[in-house]
């Protein structure tokens, strides 16, 4: 049984990590704002610089060739607005694992020293039903181990697939451009 000052340590701790996870989210969303305006303000400048180009533009030839020079450029930006918002969004998260991870932790240990102080308190007679609880919760560590597993290496899959689908954007963007530059 739990005392009154292990109670309010854990509800201390769970307010603690409340703010602390509130914080990294903030801050996340901080760095995604930050990133939308930076990418928003290029691509404004970008698009006023294309205008006054396509305005000087004096033939057709003149303004597919101008087209073609955009398309490499604008893929490789797509590209690398996506690696960050990648970033931002999987340290975010790995914050909140980070948090998650320590919690579950702590709350094995303790649920492993309430099983075991319920132990020494069991009446004679009851160690079938401890060996099944403490059984149960071994189960459910190694559950609860073999999820985060599968998680780690989905993650770590999915960040290969990304990269590799952003390189192959990027250069099939700069082959298209090549081959309209070269139609001229």
């Amino acid at each position: 049984m739990m005392t009154a000052e292990q109670m309010m340590a854990s509800h201390k701790a769970t307010v603690e990590t409340l703010f602390g996870l509130t914080t990294k989210a903030f801050e996340g969303v901080e760095k995604l704002v930050e990133l939308n305006l930076t990418a928003s303000k290029a691509a404004l400048t970008e698009a006023s610089s294309h205008s006054q180009a396509v305005l000087s533009v004096k033939d057709a030839q003149e303004l597919l060739a101008l087209q073609a020079s955009l398309l490499q450029p604008l893929a490789e930006k797509t590209a690398a607005y996506s690696r960050h918002l990648y970033d931002i969004a999987q340290g975010t998260s790995s914050e909140f694992s980070k948090a998650v991870e320590g919690q579950s932790a702590e709350a094995q240990k303790k649920i492993a020293g309430m099983i075991e102080s319920a132990t020494k308190n069991a009446p004679a007679g009851s160690e079938s039903a401890v060996a099944v609880m403490k059984s149960a919760v071994s189960a459910a560590n190694n559950a609860f181990e073999s999820v985060q597993k599968a998680v780690k290496q989905a993650s770590d899959a999915a960040e290969a697939n990304f990269k590799a689908v952003a390189a192959q954007a990027v250069t099939a963007a700069g082959t298209t451009a090549a081959a309209a530059t070269k139609k001229r």
